[in-house]
């Protein structure tokens, strides 16, 4: 790591021979161990470093009364790795916000910076070929920027520190998703459109910006403009105009949406409506020509009308202007190195012949019943073998490694139309649409169950029972 603060972190070649090896959460404790008597910019580094490579979302560093400790987000859940003495959490917390742009002397109120961490490509080219196992780096001797994104937060023993890492490998394209066969289709159909309004709704942490990234990277060409205003810009996409919101100089989502509009933009996407004014304003480029991607927080998407509503948009523009309304969750993937598959229990098979049977048995306009779904589901049958979790080094002893999405969604056609402007309840527009064939999450999660995917016990935790 440089000495001289420039808020670009270059990761040492010896730290990266240190972090190479580093293949599961006891490792990144004894290396992190082994800098803790190190210069405070050795220790920083081996704690980005060892993140990075383990591709963890994010790196929580916390005060308690006598001591601190550093948690990482794998796969979506939190991890501890270990305890430091809370002199070495000061100093940890200084060069954080050194590096971030932060004032030291504030203490008593929120913080928000980023810098970034220069470190080796994981592959021959970003973006190109098969990702490799996470501890092969490549030879090629080109770095990847890594941006990190830094919130402190005044604590009762002191400020806690969430180091967002924003690594592009998570860039990925439409179809490592992990939707259906028939959703895929639908989604390629929708985002063609000239104009009309896709929101992607579910609540923090589902994947839903990445999703609208995988969109812009499928629909980008020198032929249109594509404008996109976010709190903050997380990826940075080529031949795409990106802008952040920035309130302090007055530039929020309503106003950054009106100067987008008088840019003759063809795409925008807004990070996501908050207000009404930005709602109106997104509602009405999606009514005038434009394609409008956003997203909401709701529980499913059968909410989001209703959260559209309560913001203060009128049913009677919120109908025509929607395309499709997707909900979409991440669920672990099972680890493919020490995974087994059991026999189904009778009460696991019940359970899931009961969410599967029910609901529509043909063809809707979005997913359609299950006979129409172009998966293959194996026979529900009492000898039928599911996958069963058992943990090893690969997965840090979670028997999980890698998420993927499962979704539900509904198209907006006529008859939805004269339904939203009377303003349905929510369980009313869900009954509706589940009755014209969307497929729930949880029923989407089931199926790749019994695709060998992931496991019951993790539908069921992102789902609930």
């Amino acid at each position: 790591m440089q000495g001289k603060i420039t808020g670009e972190v270059k990761i040492s070649p010896a730290t990266l021979n240190i972090t190479q090896k580093i293949k599961n959460v006891s490792d990144f404790k004894e290396r992190i161990g082994e800098f803790l008597e190190k210069s405070v910019t050795e220790l920083a580094e081996v704690i980005l470093g060892g993140g990075i490579h383990l591709e963890a979302s994010d790196i929580h560093i916390e005060p308690e009364e006598e001591q601190a400790k550093i948690r990482i987000r794998l796969d979506g859940i939190l991890q501890n790795v270990m305890i430091l003495n809370l002199k070495i959490y000061e100093n940890i917390l200084s060069r954080l916000k050194l590096l971030s742009g932060l004032k030291l002397n504030i203490t008593d109120r929120p913080q928000g910076g980023r810098f970034s961490v220069l470190m080796p490509s994981t592959r021959a080219k970003l973006g190109a070929g098969p990702v490799p196992h996470r501890n092969e780096v490549s030879s090629a001797g080109e770095e990847v920027t890594i941006e990190i994104r830094v919130s402190t937060l005044p604590a009762e023993y002191g400020e806690s520190i969430v180091l967002r890492i924003l690594n592009p490998k998570a860039l990925i394209d439409m179809e490592e998703l992990g939707p259906r066969e028939d959703l895929l289709n639908t989604f390629k159909k929708e985002i063609k459109k000239p104009n009309g309004m896709i929101i992607v709704t579910g609540p923090t942490g589902c994947g839903k910006t990445t999703t609208l990234y995988a969109i812009l990277k499928k629909i980008q060409n020198p032929e249109i403009k594509i404008i996109t205003i976010e709190d903050p810009i997380e990826y940075h996409l080529e031949g795409i105009s990106q802008t952040q919101v920035d309130p302090k100089a007055g530039y929020d989502f309503a106003n950054g949406l009106k100067s987008i509009m008088r840019q003759d933009p063809d795409v925008i996407l807004v990070g996501e409506i908050r207000d009404l004014e930005t709602a109106e304003i997104a509602l009405q480029a999606a009514l005038t020509g434009h394609l409008v991607f956003t997203t909401l927080h709701t529980n499913d998407a059968a909410g989001t009308i209703a959260r559209l509503t309560s913001l203060g948009a009128k049913p009677s523009n919120i109908g025509p202007a929607i395309n499709v309304a997707i909900a979409q969750r991440l669920v672990r993937k099972i680890c493919k190195k020490c995974a087994e598959f059991k026999k189904i229990s009778l009460e696991e098979l019940k359970k899931i012949k009961k969410e599967l049977s029910e609901g529509p048995a043909k063809g809707g306009r979005v997913a359609g019943g299950l006979e129409s779904l172009r998966v293959k589901i194996p026979k529900l049958s009492p000898g039928l073998k599911i996958p069963k979790i058992k943990g090893c080094q690969n997965c840090n002893f979670t028997g999980y490694r890698g998420r993927i999405g499962i979704f539900e969604a509904f198209l907006v056609d006529d008859e939805m139309e004269k339904l939203i402007v009377g303003n349905p309840s929510i369980a009313a527009l869900r009954e509706k649409v589940i009755k014209k064939g969307m497929i729930t999450m949880k029923k989407d999660g089931l199926i790749k169950v019994l695709e060998g995917i992931t496991t019951i016990e993790e539908v069921e935790r992102v789902t609930g029972e």
